[in-house]
């Protein structure tokens, strides 16, 4: 359907300003009258956001069948009536010219480059299907099911984890633990028995009194309803400290900023820990019945004092004593964040245990202005497919590492398809995830997929990876699918859904049903869905106990009572660990013969003439995922390489001038505009993450600014949980000629 601008702003702006009603978000009366008088039909439908993976609440706007506008919906604690840039360009990508529209079955060779690469043939959803299934039975026949491995991101990576595991195979990864978050939840789980967060972080930020960010971007990383609460505590007066080599938004909300030197957060964490023991900053009582190991943990720390602290990180002394005392004069009400991207240099697990072992010196969790304690949720388990076999094979994704997660390690399973070892990977499912621009060592990804008998990619858009497949099977987008029931806890837990505001488009389908017909190609019926993925979620419903029906006119319904999120007499918090308590020296690296409390051990720093690599996230952008995207590549269509003034004044370098990256691997970026600031260390250089697609089917995104994974040739492997620390390799600024 084709609107004219005209015909489409007027639609947009029908409602403007008006309130939804009390049952069901629609049009008031007076504006739905307007609406008919014009001939048109117009519907509010409820569901839930993936531009991001914050699960916002969304209202879509459809008028004659097409979504205009996308407004936060006020019942939902992720939005609370709010979006953020990238939750209203969802239309953009709905809409976007450049889609997956088709399935395709590749016949030339893999590539994404501009040189006639990408040969591919359309073919009917039973052909493509057909084609997968059958190399999949060969692969299994041939070398087991374990050489099937998936690589998943978002709510799909559910529908083809169970074709893997349906098939026999346990080899199931996701970036979202291997190459960002894994280590803090590790560290946090070694600590207090618990994650900080399910879907989002459980921080109070409403109610404290003071902020710690350590490299944490709220403002640039724009997590919706915690971006909210950051923003009322600045209204409101909160002390916001922000330990980071880099000027970032939050920082400029700060009362002090702490340009650290990278790589040297720990030695700062340590000195804390020493200060606040030492000064009588700790909460007594707090530590006495919740933790475990304090006497230990307060000699260990006595070395780590803050004249040592500050040779090594570079700060003043007095700032770091400063810091830490603003922190304990204000504690139990104070919040270290625990942070969300976290795989930095190697040492990250280490990193985290110190950051949750402040928490609990202070006693903030638990408590207001810290971390609220988990709501209670007791819903009926629900499942409706039979248990899946158990793997014949031990899965390659958990390598070495005692305390790999669940979720599998990524670059783990590239190396067993690389390796052949212990056994042979012959086929990748990759679905919601950018591979090539997601793992540190691109050439390895190239060089694993090449490998490869098989690669199937089911995506929204053609990114560089999907652009490498052998078969592309393109999904819907969320706007256009029934995807779950999700239980989003906040301070009281809540069932949200989402549901398609429209049909799919062209011939894209929802991951359920790619994923469903997949199982019954493969002969494994058992675990296709019954009948469609809506009579799923009505009768996962009924067993909740839950009305679907208004559950679908509203979008979000709080399960009262279940929130409980400070500490009181009758409100005790539960540590899964060994002890039951917050463990300061920890039982469970005790067993792995791990530090069982954090030491320091300095890192590699750049050599004169060279930067270190630091990169982060747009307001307006979600990885790469949203580059190409019309309504947001018009608010940022390239990045830029912060540069320190004085560096570039020494190289000649002017602001805005197009430079190149040079790593400590003879690899060299793409062309980038330098962006000349006193905002940064003269140490580092910064970029967003995202940019330089080299898929020309990425028309918008295509060549735009420089790819800062392709400059991340090195990592540094976390002993205790194997995430790939990122950010330690170094560059050198390329005038352009």
């Amino acid at each position: 359907m084709i609107f004219s601008r005209r015909k489409f702003l007027k639609y947009a702006a029908v409602s403007a300003g008006s309130t939804l009603l009390a049952e069901t978000p629609f049009l008031p009366a007076r504006a739905r009258e307007k609406v008919k008088a014009d001939g048109s039909d117009v519907r509010y439908v409820p569901t839930t956001c993936e531009m991001c993976f914050w699960k916002c609440g969304v209202i879509a706007k459809v008028v004659d069948g097409k979504v205009v506008k996308l407004e936060g919906n006020p019942r939902h604690p992720q939005s609370r009536g709010r979006l953020c840039a990238r939750g209203q360009g969802g239309i953009g990508l709905l809409y976007d010219k450049d889609r997956l529209k088709v399935p395709m079955i590749r016949t030339g060779p893999r590539g994404s480059g501009p040189r006639g690469e990408n040969r591919y043939k359309q073919a009917s959803w039973d052909e493509a299907l057909g084609y997968v299934a059958k190399k999949l039975k060969e692969i299994a026949a041939k070398h087991g099911p374990e050489a099937v491995g998936l690589f998943a991101h978002g709510s799909s990576g559910t529908y083809f984890n169970n074709v893997v595991r349906a098939m026999g195979s346990a080899n199931v990864a996701y970036p979202s633990f291997s190459q960002c978050l894994g280590a803090r939840d590790v560290a946090w789980e070694l600590t207090f028995g618990i994650k900080p967060n399910s879907t989002c972080e459980r921080v109070d930020l409403a109610n404290s009194r003071v902020i710690i960010l350590f490299g944490t971007h709220l403002g640039e990383n724009m997590h919706n309803s915690q971006t909210q609460e950051f923003a009322e505590a600045v209204g409101r007066g909160a002390k916001i400290i922000v330990v980071d080599p880099r000027y970032s938004t939050a920082a400029s909300k700060a009362s002090m900023w702490l340009p650290i030197k990278p790589g040297t957060d720990l030695a700062l964490l340590l000195a804390w820990i020493n200060i606040i023991i030492s000064e009588g900053w700790y909460d007594k009582e707090y530590v006495k019945q919740y933790t475990t190991g304090f006497e230990r943990l307060r000699k260990e720390v006595e070395q780590y004092t803050p004249a040592w602290a500050a040779q090594e990180t570079d700060l003043p002394m007095d700032k770091i004593v400063e810091a830490v005392r603003e922190i304990g004069r204000y504690a139990p009400n104070v919040l270290l964040h625990p942070g969300r991207h976290f795989s930095w240099h190697g040492n990250d697990t280490q990193r985290g245990r110190a950051m949750a072992i402040i928490n609990a010196l202070l006693g903030t969790w638990g408590r207001p202005g810290g971390l609220w304690l988990p709501p209670k949720v007791n819903l009926p388990t629900f499942s409706e497919n039979p248990e899946h076999p158990e793997a014949k094979q031990d899965p390659v994704v958990f390598g070495d590492y005692p305390f790999a997660g669940g979720e599998g390690l990524t670059q783990e399973l590239r190396k067993a398809t690389l390796t052949g070892k212990p056994y042979p990977i012959k086929a990748w499912i990759v679905t919601g995830t950018n591979l090539i621009k997601t793992m540190p060592q691109q050439e390895l990804t190239r060089k694993a997929i090449d490998s490869l008998d098989l690669l199937v990619a089911i995506d929204v858009m053609p990114t560089d990876t999907v652009m490498h497949a052998d078969v592309i099977l393109p999904e819907c987008t969320y706007l256009e699918r029934h995807d779950g029931l999700f239980t989003i806890t906040t301070r009281e837990a809540g069932i949200a859904i989402r549901q398609p505001a429209v049909k799919p488009l062209y011939q894209s389908r929802p991951g359920w049903w790619i994923g469903s017909e997949l199982c019954k190609k493969l002969g494994l019926a058992q675990y296709a869905v019954k009948d469609t993925w809506e009579g799923r979620m009505r009768r996962q419903a009924r067993t909740w106990g839950l009305d679907y029906d208004r559950l679908a006119r509203v979008g979000y319904i709080p399960l009262t009572g279940s929130g409980r999120p400070y500490i009181t007499k009758t409100n005790q918090p539960v540590f899964h660990t060994q002890s039951k308590k917050i463990e300061l020296v920890s039982s469970d690296l005790d067993d792995e013969d791990f530090d069982v409390i954090p030491h320091y051990k300095p890192i590699e720093q750049p050599k004169k003439g060279e930067y270190r690599l630091l990169y982060g996230r747009s307001p307006v952008h979600t990885f790469t995922r949203t580059v190409n995207d019309l309504w947001l590549w018009e608010l940022k269509k390239e990045n830029e390489v912060w540069l320190n003034k004085h560096e570039a004044r020494r190289l000649g370098i002017k602001d805005g001038e197009k430079v190149r990256l040079k790593n400590q691997d003879q690899v060299i970026s793409d062309p980038i505009r330098a962006r000349v600031t006193e905002r940064i260390r003269r140490d580092c250089v910064f970029m967003v993450h995202g940019f330089g697609q080299h898929s020309p089917a990425m028309t918008r995104a295509y060549n735009r600014g420089a790819d800062d994974q392709q400059l991340i040739t090195r990592c540094k492997i976390d002993p205790i949980c194997g995430v790939t620390g990122m950010r330690v390799n170094f560059v050198k600024i390329l005038r352009e000629a």
